[in-house]
């Protein structure tokens, strides 16, 4: 399973950018395998979320492992490009946000494991797509995560209502968003909002890369499995919980992989997966 571009592109009708600058573009890592980036290329607009931005979030590919990056050092996503958005109708507003949340929604629930690394301003939208990831690991000297919207006039509109509160509980989310405080890298692990700081020799990327190192070990079928089963976890009651486990267990015992990590246990070798 992987990204379904045309899906994408149907149900957002985003604009096509031009080939020569991408607003957001994939590539593979090299040497590790099943392990994918998203970067993120709008640096004159510090990686503002655009209409035509969306489009490149979706792609085929089998993956283990997505991250999410700005492929400018010392960027992330400041958010809703507000040069553009001063200049949409309501109604473009409205489409807008209809698509940003299709998009969020399809990151948050894809079958393998997401990564967001955050090198610069996570701010509004940012954070939101923060937020869909898996894990978030962010670089120490990191000064400004937050969500301004309310000094807007606005709120936060993309799902941070809803998935912060389910983060780092609802008391907090309401002092992050009501006030629109401005949190460093610390202040976001301590109160939950990320995961992981890197070193101060190390990017956030590098530190990223380094977590989904770990992970491109594991068996591709294994980890989908793993994150589609955690992912109920905490919406049904136990038992049910315990049934879609076994649900998302079964069809691994049939697949060459667990037979692969058997054989490589008894001849004491490294399994070699190949995701089937």
């Amino acid at each position: 399973m992987g990204f379904d571009t045309r899906q994408l592109l149907s149900d957002a009708k985003a604009e096509v950018p031009s080939v020569e600058s991408p607003q957001a573009y994939f590539h593979k890592v090299a040497n590790l395998k099943g392990v994918y980036c998203v970067a993120l290329n709008r640096p004159k607009a510090k990686n503002a979320i655009s209409t035509t931005m969306l489009q490149f979030l979706m792609h085929e590919n089998s993956l283990t492992v997505l991250i999410f990056y700005s492929s400018t050092p010392g960027s992330f996503c400041a958010g809703a490009d507000l040069i553009e958005r001063r200049s949409m109708s309501d109604e473009q507003v409205r489409d807008f946000l209809t698509r940003l949340r299709l998009v969020f929604s399809r990151i948050e629930n894809l079958a393998f494991a997401t990564i967001c690394a955050i090198d610069g301003p996570a701010l509004g939208g940012g954070l939101e797509l923060a937020l869909t990831c898996d894990f978030r690991i962010c670089a120490r000297d990191v000064t400004k995560i937050s969500f301004p919207e309310v000094r807007l006039g606005i709120i936060p509109g993309a799902g941070g209502t809803q998935r912060a509160p389910r983060l780092i509980g609802v008391t907090k989310t309401k002092e992050l968003i009501f006030t629109g405080r401005s949190l460093t890298a610390l202040d976001a692990l301590e109160l939950g909002l990320v995961d992981y700081v890197s070193d101060a020799s190390q990017t956030a990327f590098e530190r990223a890369l380094k977590l989904a190192e770990e992970m491109a070990h594991s068996a591709p079928l294994a980890l989908r499995a793993a994150k589609l089963a955690i992912s109920r976890s905490c919406e049904l009651p136990l038992e049910s919980a315990l049934d879609h486990e076994r649900r998302c267990y079964e069809p691994l015992l049939q697949s060459k992989d667990r037979i692969e990590a058997l054989d490589a246990f008894r001849e004491k070798r490294k399994p070699m997966f190949i995701g089937k």
